[in-house]
């Protein structure tokens, strides 16, 4: 009897690069599945789901063509448990298993499972590494080790050393390691903006299969037209379409928000990076490539903003992840404690920069950084939101949220739930700082140059609210002190009816 194996492939695992397909072995049989423990564990959007399935079962297809043995467990298969640990269960006992393999997870609760679950086993298993990463689990912990802050700049400039990414010698190219003041600039009014690339196909099948089921989601879809890479070759064909077209102004406007483009110069890639379709080196690889055959098109503050994001950044969320949960996921700085507000799921506020942001996230499962950290972050952190309810939205609402890269972007960078771990002060800003990089506020009912009174913007108060109340826990903090010398300028009746105004808006949330 051939000894066999059985190889575990979860949703984000989708590295046809990885060893395992080096060889066609028949004795190994491939198990992908779709399971309710993964579409219920967090309300998804719709298109999130989709994506996942789409994907996975391309992958699985791709296998078959190369000559790999391959089971997949659909949704509605009959055999299907919809529990991961139960289905390896069956597959074991049904094919006569005599080893099984699996990749380590990137999610905390997955690596607990199946570690539980080896440790059942009365056969032998093995665990391999995803070979996607620039970095093991673990780098960033033994590279802070000792020391009470990670500060993401000075793993940044490790990682380009290490990796030998824009460098010369010991020394980055342009003198510079950071061109992070050069890319902060608002769109001009009347620009010209490019289309995103998109994608087409029918989906109305998948759609019926997680209606059947009953598949609770969230967003909104067009079962004929799903606009998502979902195979490698297409990811690809996204990464050809950024470098040659978004890259040349991608820095310099990839802080800037408007309502008249959901993408802007973003890449969107960040979902084929998470699966594992597509690599960040070679993400990396190709971007410095049209930047080194184009120098006169694409400046140094463009290339270095987005490997930032992705060598730095990237890799940095993940690091942070493995090294703080699971206490991670506990934290609460502030001991916020509200419920995010209804509009949250279905865009129905006056305030247009939060209508905008989440009307977006709805429509294409998809906001960039800046409308995630200062719109919608920015104001669950003012409003005091307790960080389980901000961490569900963003986990649900993003096609590119895991929780690895999700929890330590929203409870940490966003609502600085870990009191300082991932951010050096709490990201949140009045009107003026989403003026002046969004076109937002002059279409808005709100008056974003009024703190207090009729129509004042909501942002504004709560921004000094924010500040006085949390004044014992953030006084101390040097990147904050001007802040309140500012509120302590301000007369008393001023600030009594500033933070009047803020409660008002706080016990009206509802209706903003």
């Amino acid at each position: 009897m051939i000894r066999k194996t059985l190889r575990l492939i979860l949703g984000d695992q989708l590295n046809i690069q990885h060893q395992w397909f080096n060889n066609v072995r028949k004795d190994v049989l491939y198990v992908i599945m779709e399971i309710r423990q993964e579409t219920d564990y967090v309300q998804h959007h719709i298109q999130k789901v989709l994506a996942f399935f789409l994907a996975m079962r391309h992958f699985a297809e791709e296998l078959k063509s190369k000559g790999h043995n391959v089971y997949y467990i659909g949704l509605d298969d009959p055999k299907n448990t919809q529990s991961l640990t139960q289905n390896l269960n069956n597959l074991i006992n049904e094919h006569h298993i005599a080893h099984f393999e699996y990749q380590l997870p990137d999610e905390y609760r997955l690596d607990v499972q199946l570690k539980e679950f080896c440790s059942t086993l009365k056969i032998s298993y093995k665990a391999y590494d995803t070979e996607h990463f620039y970095t093991t689990r673990y780098e960033l912990a033994d590279f802070f080790k000792g020391k009470k802050t990670y500060l993401m700049e000075s793993f940044y400039r490790h990682m380009r050393k290490k990796h030998s990414v824009m460098m010369q010698g010991e020394n980055p190219i342009g003198g510079k390691w950071n061109f992070d003041s050069e890319n902060r600039k608002k769109l001009p009014e009347k620009f010209s903006l490019p289309n995103p690339k998109l994608f087409n196909r029918n989906i109305n099948q998948i759609v019926e299969i997680l209606l059947q089921h009953q598949i609770k989601t969230i967003g909104n879809i067009d079962a004929n037209n799903f606009i998502w890479p979902i195979t490698r070759k297409e990811n690809i064909e996204l990464l050809d379409y950024f470098a040659q077209y978004l890259l040349p102004l991608f820095g310099t406007y990839q802080d800037a928000m408007t309502s008249q483009s959901w993408s802007i110069f973003h890449s969107r890639l960040s979902f084929g990076m998470n699966v594992k379709l597509i690599s960040p080196q070679e993400v990396i690889k190709r971007c410095i490539f049209e930047w080194e055959k184009r120098p006169n098109e694409i400046s140094i503050s463009q290339i270095e903003g987005f490997i930032r994001q992705i060598l730095g950044w990237r890799e940095y969320m993940r690091g942070i992840y493995w090294a703080k949960m699971p206490e991670y996921s506990q934290l609460n700085f502030f001991n916020h404690q509200a419920k995010l507000p209804e509009w949250f799921w279905n865009a129905k506020t006056n305030m247009n920069c939060l209508h905008h942001a989440i009307k977006q996230s709805l429509d294409y499962a998809y906001a960039h950084h800046i409308q995630r950290l200062m719109i919608t972050g920015n104001f669950a952190l003012l409003a005091g939101i307790h960080p389980d309810e901000a961490d569900k939205w963003y986990l649900g609402i993003y096609i590119d949220a895991i929780e690895w890269v999700e929890i330590t972007n929203t409870r940490g960078m966003s609502q600085f739930a870990d009191g300082g771990i991932v951010g050096t002060k709490p990201y949140v800003s009045s009107a003026a700082y989403i003026d002046k990089m969004s076109d937002y506020c002059k279409n808005c009912i709100y008056d974003k140059s009024k703190k207090s009174g009729n129509k004042a913007c909501p942002f504004n108060s709560l921004y000094w609210n924010f500040y006085d109340r949390n004044r014992n826990l953030l006084e101390k903090n040097p990147r904050i002190g001007m802040m309140y010398k500012v509120w302590d300028k301000m007369q008393p009746d001023t600030k009594a009816e500033i933070l009047q105004q803020a409660e008002k808006y706080l016990n009206e949330i509802e209706s903003l």
